[in-house]
């Protein structure tokens, strides 16, 4: 397995449970996928940079996954060292009021990175069609639209300049157990718990479903779907940064060229 593996190609059926959410074989050894996880975010960095400066385009990162599937973890860990300039974080929670009283990704669309940022989203409109589906919060015909819709809009965001990654935190229901445990045995943790993480955690089925039609459905050419094996937090970290640097430099952002006529400007 590379990493085109992860990408659930358009049209395809996705079967979770065919997926090992421990598998590292595409990553070598911890070791080796540590050093280069550091060495991608340095190549992240410096991309960033250029598409700073650049200032015409940018770059969406979607998270999605259950509970204590390393959302935040993945942000920290591979986007730390980035320039706070360059970089949005949206986090997609439970609808306000106002949030409410608009179409499902009027929220998301005013959350878009900027030309020459990357802007990633912790959870994001994806939850219309997971949380939407199996709470069901909406008819069984709106979801179904919904589908049509992302890809609608994603194409768009792609036809302005937008380049597109999403990424499936694949935990299996054992790993998040030890997580949720955790968090509830460590007092610097309590605070991550919630009650409502029980309650999904008794969907877990449901929800795995959802997923699947997710991602059959909304993985398309211009915003591909990733499956990251999540199980260990240092292959899913590595797996992710490898595809944005890969993603960055195939976009091959430049910084400004030199105008000639600074050439002869004197600072007294």
């Amino acid at each position: 397995m590379n990493d085109d593996d992860l990408k659930v190609a358009p049209g395809s059926h996705v079967q979770l449970d065919a997926i090992d959410p421990r598998h590292t074989a595409h990553l070598g050894n911890e070791e080796a996928a540590r050093a280069g996880l550091a060495e991608n975010a340095e190549a992240i960095n410096d991309l960033q940079d250029r598409l700073y400066a650049e200032g015409t385009r940018s770059l969406l990162i979607i998270l999605q996954g259950m509970d204590t599937s390393g959302k935040d973890g993945t942000i920290r860990g591979v986007f730390n060292i980035v320039g706070p300039l360059g970089v949005t974080v949206s986090a997609f929670r439970e609808p306000t009021p106002e949030e409410l009283a608009h179409d499902f990704l009027w929220r998301a669309h005013i959350a878009c990175p900027r030309r020459g940022t990357i802007g990633i989203f912790n959870r994001s409109y994806y939850e219309d069609v997971l949380i939407g589906r199996v709470r069901q919060l909406a008819p069984a015909s709106a979801i179904l639209h919904r589908y049509d819709d992302i890809n609608a809009f994603e194409k768009m965001l792609t036809h302005n300049g937008t380049t597109i990654l999403k990424f499936m935190l694949h935990i299996s229901k054992e790993e998040q157990k030890e997580r949720l445990q955790e968090r509830l045995d460590t007092p610097d943790k309590n605070w991550k718990f919630r009650i409502s993480d029980l309650d999904d955690r008794k969907r877990w089925q449901e929800f795995m479903e959802a997923y699947e039609i997710m991602l059959s459905n909304c993985s398309t050419d211009w915003a591909p779907w990733y499956v990251i094996p999540a199980d260990r937090k240092w292959a899913r970290n590595a797996a992710i940064a490898r595809i944005v640097r890969a993603t960055l430099e195939k976009m091959a952002p430049e910084y400004p060229k030199f105008d000639e006529h600074l050439a002869s400007v004197k600072i007294d």
